[in-house]
């Protein structure tokens, strides 16, 4: 399993200097990275992650809002292997045929995706753990519509606050689940109070041993009030060390 870095977590820096930031990130240890809205940027960043050693496994992207070809195509050029669907509103998983709806719109991103070799995924926020159809949570509704070619990627501290357990969420997920998203802090819906992957709330071990088919775990703060590149390395710190 490769331990991986959104780079939404970098927004700020990547906006200023891409490459740079870049090359810090391989700095600091990482070996792979999981871009984000990637289109606009793709050929900059491919010969900045080339520059520096670094791989992409997988990527986020609006599949089901943009021009899929268009994001395909930049895929490809960054060696993206999975394009994964960042967020799809809450309004759409209130009933069973709109969530439905959002996996019939998965499998046929997924469908058009393997023309390019390029497998199709979608990530949660807490509304997907939240949201309730007959007992069972929405994300696992969308589970059960999706063809067996669409992965999941777990964001397991969103699903923490969104009332699931997560280790029990991976365990029922099983074998779709190809990605996680480590992250740690006090369980908030406060992106602020996020921390350093090891310095909160999360049973973090507990999360990476329920999910033993995982390609990549990829460690991401949604916000932190502090120096972001000091968590960022001290998350990839500890998980190197607990692996040991």
């Amino acid at each position: 399993m490769t331990y991986s870095l959104q780079l939404y977590t970098l927004r700020t820096a990547m906006a200023e200097d891409l490459p740079r930031t870049i090359r810090r990130v391989a700095e600091l240890g990482y070996t792979a990275v999981e871009p984000y809205n990637f289109v606009a940027t793709a050929q900059e960043l491919a010969e900045a992650l080339a520059a520096n050693g670094l791989s992409a496994p997988s990527g986020h992207a609006p599949l089901l809002r943009d021009d899929q070809d268009e994001i395909f195509e930049a895929a490809r050029t960054l060696g993206i292997g999975t394009v994964i669907d960042p967020h799809v509103e809450r309004r759409h998983w209130t009933s069973e045929a709109d969530i439905r709806a959002t996996a019939e719109a998965l499998n046929a991103a997924a469908t058009k995706g393997a023309g390019y070799g390029i497998t199709v995924g979608y990530h949660n926020h807490e509304f997907e753990l939240e949201e309730r159809i007959d007992g069972s949570s929405a994300l696992e509704v969308l589970a059960r519509h999706l063809d067996p070619e669409v992965v999941l990627e777990v964001d397991t501290y969103w699903a923490a606050v969104g009332g699931e357990d997560p280790v029990e969420l991976l365990g029922r997920l099983g074998d779709r689940v190809r990605f996680v998203h480590i992250k740690d802090g006090p369980l908030t819906r406060n992106d602020k109070e996020q921390v350093a992957v090891g310095r909160g709330a999360m049973r973090v071990w507990d999360v990476l041993g329920a999910a033993p088919g995982l390609e990549a775990a990829v460690v991401e703060l949604d916000d932190f009030d502090g120096d972001v590149f000091t968590a960022v390395a001290d998350s990839l710190a500890y998980l190197k060390e607990g692996k040991k």
